[in-house]
């Protein structure tokens, strides 16, 4: 039995016409060939694989079961290369088929997404896989390689990867509309006296320094509630209290029933996209720099 290699392709798509259609005549229409061309491609189909897989009934072709089982393995090999010419089409874009990115929770409501929507309108065969992870837990992942870009809250410490920084920011206050707080044009540390702060329950860079400050300055709080960050806006929203937070998150995150103050004293954030150093010259990695342009200061 010859063996059965990528030449017998056309062969196949002409077998799948002839199932589908039940026809020689048919078939031939369908592919814009010869009827004796279609009867001749599966005589040597036939032939390669050393099965029947008609049976000649006049002008008509009985499937065998033989026939529906390679019918069916021909759908997936088609499926397959489709995915192939997609993957290839997103190489040409990006240089990658295939992106996995991971972020902290307080770029990943809206930062974030908006990069992977603009990445996936200029290419959408590009395929993205995107999770939401501490910035310790992003660091180690790509590091390891089952996240190829990452962004983070700085400092971090890296000999494996390549960090780019992406934005400065200023810590701002969230508080609910018809608050006395809201009246302000700025809340300072000590307009924290007696109220209800509520603080990310995850490692937080604003959470922290705020609790140092509430601490050094021994500023009496009424409560304190700790949420996921993605929660707190809401929380805030919803009249429960008052939130210290990175103005990027505050910006995703508020509704209308939120007023968004400067904070005293000021407590810096900056946040790094990070990735191993291969990645340098990728051009998935230009792509999301030129993005971040139109929307950060770097």
């Amino acid at each position: 039995m010859a063996e059965l290699n990528l030449s017998s392709l056309k062969s196949l798509t002409i077998f799948k016409t002839l199932y589908e259609t039940g026809s020689a005549t048919k078939a031939a229409k369908a592919l814009g060939v010869t009827q004796s061309g279609v009867s001749r491609s599966l005589g040597v189909l036939e032939e390669n694989l050393g099965l029947s897989l008609f049976i000649r009934d006049k002008n008509r072709l009985v499937a065998k079961p033989e026939a529906e089982e390679l019918y069916n393995a021909i759908l997936k090999l088609m499926f397959n290369l489709d995915e192939l010419k997609h993957s290839i089409l997103a190489l040409r874009e990006f240089g990658v088929s295939r992106i996995r990115v991971a972020a902290i929770p307080g770029l990943a409501f809206g930062f974030v997404p908006r990069i992977v929507a603009r990445m996936l309108a200029m290419n959408p065969k590009l395929n993205v896989y995107f999770d939401i992870m501490s910035t310790s837990e992003v660091v180690r992942s790509v590091e390891a390689g089952q996240f190829d870009i990452g962004f983070v809250t700085m400092p971090i410490t890296s000999e494996q990867l390549h960090l780019e920084r992406i934005a400065k920011t200023e810590a701002v206050c969230i508080v609910p509309k018809g608050h006395p707080l809201a009246k302000k044009k700025a809340v300072d540390i000590e307009d924290l006296r007696r109220q209800h702060l509520i603080v990310a329950n995850q490692p937080n860079i604003a959470a922290d320094q705020v609790l140092k400050l509430i601490d050094d300055h021994q500023i009496a709080l009424s409560g304190k509630t700790e949420a996921n960050i993605g929660s707190i806006c809401a929380l805030v929203e919803n009249g429960v209290g008052v939130s210290i937070m990175n103005p990027i998150t505050a910006a995703d995150s508020v509704g209308s029933g939120t007023v968004t103050l400067p904070f005293t004293p000021k407590i810096h954030y900056s946040f790094a996209m990070v990735y191993q150093k291969k990645w340098r010259g990728n051009q998935a990695v230009q792509l999301i720099r030129d993005i971040l342009k139109d929307t950060t200061s770097t």
